[in-house]
This record gives structure tokens, sequence and C-alpha cells, in this order.
């Protein structure tokens, strides 16, 4: 998540060059989903996201900023080296991925979109976070979490060979702690039809904070429903998400005019008594305390958070695309 605006680095995208992203058209079998409850309706759910492939990624993207000075930040080798081994991940697993170049501060930056082949693309649902960390840390929670539960997610619509009817589109942002500057550059290079086609999207910022929240954003109702629902179902109370508000890649699309949701667990903010009391952890300490900072590794992730809202982020995916 970007650094609020009074300690947010000034940045200004310039175009380098882009190439928009190509679909095609693969039929493959949707698998049969396992239910959740709420209440007496049985509600579709995505397969279960194994919290330790999602971990696996986690430790990919440590080691990579361990091998880069520390870090995964825009315009330096870590950040490169993250894109290159999402987008290996996906071109392997069969999707069209598109790298889109910008420059900003002096340093060029990527956006990685992946499409899934099939689904009607006049009606996109994008899934998406930012791949970049800040200059002082790793970035495992902000936000290796987000990144590695939408690359599993992807990858599980693969391994599922799920065939949705809406068109299935994957995101990793560049820059977005220079604010918010790669999923900005992408929304502003859409066409106004392009944008149309984009029936909703769901941002992933912090989802394994390690003393979470489980914040739903209250943008779209729709959507904000279907996190609700999900999290209803598996017995967890939410809150409507403040801290974040604007403050990450949802707010572009928001501004365009797309319908947006997403989930967030806390970030220096400090948890209430009440919130203690609701989810557990410790009241009075942020929500992360590393947060921006250099101890924000593999040991700064909460993995019950993180398997809760990597699940919560699957049954968005295909219950909105069914």
């Amino acid at each position: 998540m970007k650094l609020s605006v009074s300690g947010r680095a000034s940045a200004v995208a310039v175009v380098a060059a882009v190439t928009l992203v190509a679909t095609g058209s693969i039929a493959g079998a949707a698998p049969a989903p396992e239910a959740v409850t709420h209440g007496s309706t049985a509600l579709a759910a995505a397969p279960d996201i194994p919290v330790a492939d999602v971990k696996a990624h986690l430790t990919q993207l440590q080691s990579i900023a361990t091998a880069n000075g520390g870090n995964r930040a825009h315009g330096r080798a870590g950040y490169k080296a993250s894109l290159d081994y999402v987008k290996a991940k996906l071109d392997a697993a069969g999707f069209t991925t598109t790298v889109q170049q910008f420059t900003s501060s002096g340093r060029t930056g990527y956006n990685l979109i992946a499409d899934w082949p099939g689904g009607d693309t006049g009606k996109v649902v994008m899934a998406g976070s930012h791949l970049d960390s800040v200059t002082s840390g790793a970035g495992i929670n902000d936000n290796g979490t987000g990144s590695a539960a939408v690359l599993e997610a992807a990858l599980t619509v693969a391994r599922t060979d799920y065939q949705p009817t809406k068109h299935l589109r994957f995101a990793w942002w560049g820059a977005e702690e220079l604010g918010l500057v790669g999923s900005r550059y992408y929304v502003n290079s859409l066409s106004a039809a392009n944008r149309a086609k984009i029936s909703g999207y769901l941002n992933f910022d912090m989802i394994g904070s390690p003393n979470p929240g489980y914040f739903v954003y209250d943008d779209d109702p729709a959507i904000e429903k279907t996190f609700k629902d999900y999290f209803t179902g598996i017995g967890v109370p939410t809150e409507i998400e403040t801290e974040g508000d604007g403050r990450s890649d949802h707010a572009p699309f928001k501004s365009a005019g797309v319908p947006v949701g997403g989930l967030f667990t806390g970030a220096g903010r400090t948890k209430t008594t009440a919130q203690a009391t609701k989810w557990g952890g410790t009241a009075g300490q942020a929500f992360d305390r590393c947060y921006h900072s250099s101890c924000d590794t593999t040991a700064n992730v909460n993995d019950t958070a993180l398997n809760r809202n990597a699940d919560a982020l699957a049954y968005a995916v295909w219950t909105l695309s069914a």
C-alpha cells in the first residue's frame, strides 16, 4: 500500500511502451466447486487455495529481495526479478501475458497483465495487486501477500481448467508505492470502450497482516456483498475498510467508472479492544508493526489471515465470473 499523501514520493509516469492485452478462446471444463452455506442458501465457491502454495510464492519473493539489496522496489533489480518470477509461472500455465512498460521517477517500471483464454471479452473480471515494495524492505505483507494470492488463484484457474462465462484477467502493478503509478498508467492506456468492458476490478493489498483485521472495501455493493457472503459463511465478522481508502490500485479504476472491491487486513493503524475481542490478536498494537519497514519479511505474515483471504479472493473470482 502506498504512503499517505504527506509521506508519498512524488512520481510522474511517462509513456515508454505499451502493448494492449490480446485475448483468445480455449474451451475447458469448469470444476465442481465446494459450497459455502449462508443460512439456507448454498453459495458456489472456488476450490480451496492451499496457504502453503501461497507461502511458497512469498518465500520466492523474499529470496529475490535478499539477492537484490533487500527490496523489490520500483526501478530496482528486485522488482524486475519478481515480475519475471510471476510471469514464468503464468506462461507455463497457459495464460496470455503482456508486460506493460512505463517510466516514473527516472526509472523504468512494469505492469504484468495475464489473460485466461476464453469467456466473454465484453465482460471482464479483473483481480490485481501491486508487486513492488518500498526501498526499505522486502515487502512481504505489503504486498507480497496480495501478489502471491492473486498468482495462486490464477494458477488454480489453469489447474482446474476453469471455463467461466466472463473473461478473467489478472494483474500485478508496478510503482504503486510511488502513487499508484502503474495501475493509473494501465487505466489511462485503455480506450473508453475497453474500460467499459471491465465488469469488476478486485484489489488485494496487504492480506496477511500479523495482527490482522478483516476489512472489506465498500465501493461496489455487489462485489462487497460477495466478499461479505464468503466471510459470513466461514463465521468471520468483517468491517468496512477505511485506512487504505483511495490509497491502493483500485482507485484509478474507480475514478474511471469501473466497479471495484477488495480485501485488506490492516497497516499502521492500531487494533482496538473491540477488534481484538472480535478477531483475536493484540489490542493497542498496529495491525502491521512492520509496515513499510525492513522487518516486513516472511516472518511478518499471519497464516490464518492469509489463508482466509486467499480463499475469499478465489471465491469472489469464481462467483463474479460464473
